[in-house]
Parts: structure tokens; sequence; C-alpha cells
């Protein structure tokens, strides 16, 4: 019932069958022979050297048409945007940050406050900024050791903990490229710089939900 559709729309049809006097094989202008001698299956019921015959050469004619049509990188992301391997194609750092919070304290915070930022963002860090310039970070890690190493934490600020000289990236960088850092780095979170200003964070859990990972 769908060739005389496609035929209809003038397409040029070609045809991957085992049988080349079936109805489908008859009506096309080429035709692909997966015929196979017997499925792997004891039985020669359940379709799979078939199958697998089809997969294989449905793949090579698409190398070949990806091939000699320059299909590039930049077309699968135009195209298949919403897959995995699309996202890491397009999807940048600015993408993810600007539906984040943007925790953030001065670096005479009193402590309490850091740790109710970090709460309430939920990013597991703080960026910590003093006259409106970064110059650290506070994660949850860094409050445990302030726990363990502290008996009094009457009187701390963020200055006293945080770790100078934190991991950046810049907010147009490609998100494949911040997830590529933290494995290299060992950890699960990034600061998004523009132009040298701080503008959020980038969470190893934001690209696990894009499916980057």
């Amino acid at each position: 019932m769908l060739l005389p559709l496609i035929k209809r729309g003038k397409n040029r049809l070609i045809a991957m069958t085992g049988n080349r006097d079936s109805f489908l094989a008859t009506h096309s202008q080429h035709i692909l022979n997966t015929y196979t001698e017997k499925e792997a299956c004891p039985h020669n019921l359940a379709p799979t050297t078939s199958t697998t015959v089809q997969l294989v050469l449905g793949d090579a004619l698409a190398i070949c048409l990806l091939e000699l049509r320059g299909f590039g990188t930049k077309d699968f992301a135009k195209f298949h945007p919403g897959g995995a391997l699309g996202k890491r194609l397009y999807l940048r750092v600015s993408d993810i940050v600007q539906n984040n919070h943007r925790p953030e304290v001065d670096v005479a915070t009193d402590i309490r406050q850091v740790i109710v930022e970090i709460s309430e963002k939920m990013l597991g860090a703080t960026a910590v900024l003093d006259n409106g310039k970064l110059v650290g970070i506070i994660t949850d890690g860094d409050i445990r050791r302030m726990l363990y190493k502290y008996d009094n934490i009457m009187g701390l600020t963020a200055r006293d903990i945080m770790t100078s000289n934190p991991k950046t990236i810049g907010s147009d960088v490609l998100a494949i490229k911040a997830m590529e850092i933290m494995q290299e780095k060992g950890i699960s979170q990034l600061l998004a710089l523009e132009k040298e200003n701080y503008v959020g964070v980038v969470h190893l859990h934001n690209l696990i939900k894009e499916g980057i990972i």
C-alpha cells in the first residue's frame, strides 16, 4: 500500500530485500540484495542473520551518503539537535548556567551564611567574590573539612576556608568541554565566566541531565 504513494511523489525507490522477485523488488529502481541462506535461529524462524545483514548494509549506505554529500558535525547538530550526540556539538555552558541559581558570597561573609547560600542554591558550591571579582570557591567538601579542622567556627568567614584560584570555564565553551575538565580534575562543578565576570555554576548533574554523559 505504501509503494504507490512513494512512487506517486516521483521518488526513486531503492529496495533492501532478500527476495529479488518480491513485490517490493519488482517495483524498485534499485535493489540491494540482503539474501541470507539461513537464520542463526536454530529453528530458522526468528529474524537474526537477515536483520544483521540489513543493519550492516544500511549503515554502509548511510556512511557513503554522508561522505558524498559532505555531511559534517554542524549538519548533524542542525538536524539532530535533541539527541545526546547533537547536544555534544552545540550545547554551550551558557545554555546551562542560565537555568541554574547563581550562588555567591563576599570574602567577609560569615560562615553560617555561606552554608545557607550553598544549601539554598543546591549546586554544592558557591563562588567567593571580592569587590565583584571572583577570588575563590567554597564547596560542600570545604565545609566538611572546616568542621573537621575547627572546634569552634565562630568568627570564620568565606575567606578563611575558600579555595583560591578556582577552576573556571568560559560561558561560550561547549558543555562537552566542561565535562572533560571535570573528569580530568576530579571535580563536580566549574565556575562560568563571561569576559572575566562570574556568571554562574555548571554542575556535573547538569551534564548528566542533558544527556552529555
